[in-house]
């Protein structure tokens, strides 16, 4: 071998060496720097009261829900109850379509008579608890007249709530080709119910919030539908982190599992631990065995919220920023007005980062004169401004769900201010008036000298 060949090949050799040793290290912090690796499509990681995403993953793309999409239909039916509209006790008769899909026992159901009579009641817990399809057509019929009417009431809602990547085709999550021709008017025999993770985060976040009472019905590990009849059936939770289940983890008690062929292995958890309240969404989850892995995800994931996060009053009320904390006053009986937080700020805390939050006022320029004063009268906590916070930590600035409106609070004044009378003005324009004049001949006297 030519030795002039060879020196240039090692050399070659050791250049290349030397600029993986150099660069692949960098290479290796960023996989690291990833907080958790979740097998799924999609998914994300909430705190519940502030909407703070702790981890996401591809949270925009629509994709399909399975049962998860019974979170929509458990809400308006408890929407209806709430309004009236239905009573818990209120009885229903299966129709033809409800008595045909409830016998399907490939898929999950209680199977119902057709002369049978149920409240209420009892086909929510189905729904809820065994994921029952039957169950939640039927609800549907009480609450809209039919599952083509709930189905509209089921997109309305989801644009009144803002969920903008998300389309509802019926009430059970169910493909329409699993409904046997009997799929609502408008729909196609294989059309899906379709969400984004993070509309599925947001979903959830308000049925727990304007409807704490499901999480009830959600946490019940088993139970026997018509307990006591030839009816009997048991129901055990498909929800197997729930307290004595397979995958039992502390502090879940929700909220709904999900799974069709092209959905694939879903979950949407809640838990809550030391005062924090977590939503995590997992969607067409990988694993060795599909019917364990959407569970061995969301463990993944509630481990690292819980072992990292915490809920902490970073600023508390009547809050007031250095140097921003007064506000010049006209036309008052006071000249000036102390100004502060209305509400305590609370927020997701990374473990060791309590102070690594700064406070800035941001004072409405509508409320200010040209001069930048407030104009008197003013009420006692009469709303000024805002106080927003900036994350000055080294980790990467936690977003929200909602933009970032978790991450401010009104600013207020501390007191009323009341109008000064018409003497007291007067008097303040002459006093003003002599006042320029004086300090016009003080300009003019020192300029002599």
């Amino acid at each position: 071998m030519n030795k002039n060949y060879f020196k240039r090949t090692l050399a070659a050799f050791l250049a290349i060496t030397l600029f993986f040793t150099l660069f692949l290290p960098f290479q290796q912090v960023d996989a690291a720097s990833e907080p958790v690796s979740i097998n799924a499509k999609a998914a994300i990681l909430v705190e519940a009261s502030t909407g703070t995403i702790l981890y996401g993953k591809n949270i925009d793309e629509k994709l399909p829900i399975a049962s998860m999409a019974k979170i929509m239909t458990e809400y308006l039916v408890l929407e209806a109850l709430d309004k009236g509209k239905i009573k818990n006790d209120q009885t229903y008769t299966p129709s033809d379509y409800v008595y045909k899909i409830s016998q399907k026992r490939d898929l999950s159901n209680v199977p119902l008579r057709k002369d049978g009579t149920y409240s209420v009641h009892e086909l929510f817990e189905a729904m809820s608890i065994y994921s029952a399809n039957g169950a939640a057509i039927a609800l549907a019929e009480i609450v809209a007249g039919s599952e083509t009417n709930f189905v509209k009431m089921m997109n309305e809602k989801a644009q009144e709530l803002g969920l903008k990547n998300t389309e509802f085709i019926n009430a059970t999550g169910l493909e329409n080709k699993d409904l046997q021709g009997m799929h609502p008017e408008g729909t196609s025999t294989d059309s899906e119910n379709k969400m984004s993770a993070r509309d599925m985060a947001k979903l959830s976040q308000r049925l727990l919030k304007d409807y704490p009472g499901v999480l009830e019905v959600a946490s019940v590990p088993k139970k026997v539908f018509r307990e006591g009849t030839d009816d009997k059936i048991n129901m055990p939770n498909w929800n197997w982190m729930l307290k004595g289940l397979l995958f039992e983890y502390e502090g879940v008690d929700g909220l709904k599992t999900g799974s069709t062929s092209s959905a694939g292995s879903c979950f949407t958890a809640t838990a809550e631990r030391n005062g924090m309240r977590v939503i995590s969404v997992v969607m067409n989850a990988e694993g060795s065995d599909l019917h364990t892995a959407r569970f061995q995800e969301t463990k993944k994931m509630l481990d690292y919220a819980y072992n990292n996060f915490t809920v902490q009053e970073v600023f508390q009320a009547n809050y007031a920023v250095k140097d921003q904390s007064v506000l010049p006053v006209v036309k008052g009986k006071e000249k000036e007005v102390k100004i502060h937080s209305k509400d305590a700020l609370k927020l997701v805390v990374r473990n060791g980062e309590e102070k690594a939050y700064t406070a800035k006022v941001n004072i409405d320029d509508k409320k200010l004169t040209e001069n930048k004063e407030l104009t008197a009268p003013l009420k006692k906590n009469e709303k000024v401004g805002t106080m927003t916070v900036e994350y000055t930590g080294k980790g990467d600035k936690l977003s929200f769900l909602d933009g970032d409106k978790g991450m401010q609070t009104d600013i207020v004044t501390e007191k009323a201010v009341e109008k000064a009378n018409w003497f007291v003005l007067t008097m303040r324009s002459i006093g003003g008036f002599f006042a320029g004049i004086w300090n016009g001949i003080t300009d003019t006297v020192k300029g002599w000298f």
